[in-house]
């Protein structure tokens, strides 16, 4: 299969029921190991269109709108765009990619609460009208620059856990949503709705009862002051869990039901970002160095050391990191432990190990510690769950190139987008089946004739 960077001009492998994503990352790394080790994901494009049907049984009639962050390539935006999924943009960059897949502005919201104006004007003379807005200043900056501006007030979230501190950085309080619809009376500047965002890390669903009796006395509000209100937007923090995403269902729903029912004709919109995109792709590194250190300066501050001296500690360098796929990592901590692609019995001995990215940076640390067994350099390791915040614009630090791009689909997903009638002429034409590889039998990458 041949790997695509970032453009326009990708393919999208179909496989058939016999091939699966292991024999897909074998064929990958073989032709690797032959043309030079370079970091690849593999996307497998068929998960958004379940990911897609799974919002739909759960969730609907509420639209989903991507934020295109987390993920921008390509082949994930086409497939969404096909799926008649709405976009969310925080910049000029994403709004002219979306345009680019013939994307209406209706389905188009532009939602970075701190606007450049020049991107305001983007927006504007695009037809972009929905924007979000938290404070008078924003608003005056809206107000200057795009006169059809259809604004969404970002109310805030309630912080409950330490861990939610970002809720409160963006959004209003309900109190000074009064000041901003006198300001927006004043400006000429219409209010047409109310967003909010619970993020996935919180495990408190109480908050959506309280954000949701919130947007409703925003509503109410509005009323006082003439808007027309039709917008509703519950913002992300889906993670991709069908239980989470019920859990969430069960606690708006009956809510939705009574403060915003179908026929007040309001719409209300998301934006699950993660839930698409995380566990569609999967990230194979290689290992570029190799050193044996010291067990206590391997070990977290305040761990008592619990090792026989005798034991070897490693720390593996790998051709990604922070400053690239790993970027998350600067801002939160990575709980993945990647696994080993080599085979290894199973009692072979496990070592203390630490993952550092190619830059030789301080900073560069993407697992603190844990238990692989020796590797080599040249070897593989796997990361999945990879596909949300790792694909957006990275650094070229050290000349270090960014990863390829495998995609692929199933015959069945692809099959299930034609029978709903939603794979355009455009995106048809990506689609290939790949040759198979000459490995071994058991490890060759199957494919339909």
């Amino acid at each position: 299969m041949k790997g695509f960077l970032e453009d326009a001009n990708y393919s999208i492998g179909l496989l058939d029921e016999g091939a699966t994503l292991a024999d897909v990352i074998d064929n990958c790394i073989y032709e690797h190991t032959h043309t030079g080790k370079r970091a690849f994901y593999v996307g497998d494009l068929g998960k958004l269109v379940k990911k897609n049907i799974q919002w739909q049984n759960v969730m609907a009639p509420v639209k989903p709108f991507y934020p295109v962050r987390c993920n921008s390539t390509p082949g994930v935006l086409e497939i969404l765009g096909n799926l008649g999924v709405g976009f969310a943009c925080s910049s000029k960059s994403e709004m002219a990619l979306v345009q680019d897949l013939g994307i209406s502005p209706e389905n188009i919201i532009y939602t970075n609460p701190c606007k450049q104006a020049s991107q305001i004007k983007y927006a504007a003379k695009a037809g972009i009208n929905i924007m979000i807005c938290d404070n008078d200043i924003e608003l005056k900056k809206i107000a200057r620059n795009h006169p059809n501006a259809k604004l969404l007030l970002h109310i805030a979230t309630e912080d409950i856990t330490a861990d939610e501190e970002v809720n409160m950085k963006f959004g209003t309080t309900l109190k000074n949503c009064r000041h901003l619809m006198e300001c927006a009376k004043e400006l000429g500047v219409q209010i047409v709705g109310v967003k909010f965002h619970v993020s996935g890390s919180c495990k408190e669903l109480q908050m959506y009862i309280h954000a949701i009796s919130d947007a409703r006395c925003v509503f109410d509000m509005a009323e006082e002051f003439g808007f027309k209100m039709n917008m509703l937007d519950i913002g992300g923090g889906f993670t991709g869990s069908e239980l989470q995403l019920e859990e969430v269902n069960h606690v708006i729903r009956p809510l939705l039901d009574v403060y915003f029912p179908k026929e007040s004709g309001v719409n209300v919109i998301a934006e699950p970002g993660c839930y698409y995109v995380s566990s569609a792709f999967t990230l194979a590194v290689n290992i570029i160095a190799k050193k044996t250190v010291e067990y206590d300066k391997l070990l977290p501050s305040g761990v008592e050391q619990t090792r026989n001296d005798d034991e070897p500690v490693f720390t593996y360098y790998i051709n990604d990191g922070v400053y690239g796929s790993f970027a998350s990592k600067l801002s939160k901590k990575l709980n993945t432990i990647p696994e080993v692609h080599k085979k290894y019995k199973e009692d072979e001995p496990l070592f203390a190990s630490s993952l550092w990215g190619p830059s030789c940076d301080e900073l560069d640390q993407i697992v603190e510690n844990c238990l692989l067994p020796e590797l080599s350099v040249g070897d593989w390791l796997i990361f999945d769950n990879m596909g949300s915040g790792t694909l957006g614009v990275q650094s070229t630090f050290n000349d270090y190139q960014r990863p390829l791009i495998y995609y692929m689909m199933s015959f069945s997903d692809w099959d299930e987008m034609q029978d709903a009638g939603i794979a355009s002429d455009t995106l048809m034409k990506n689609f290939f089946v790949p040759s198979c590889i000459q490995l071994s039998p058991e490890d060759r990458f199957s494919t339909a004739a």
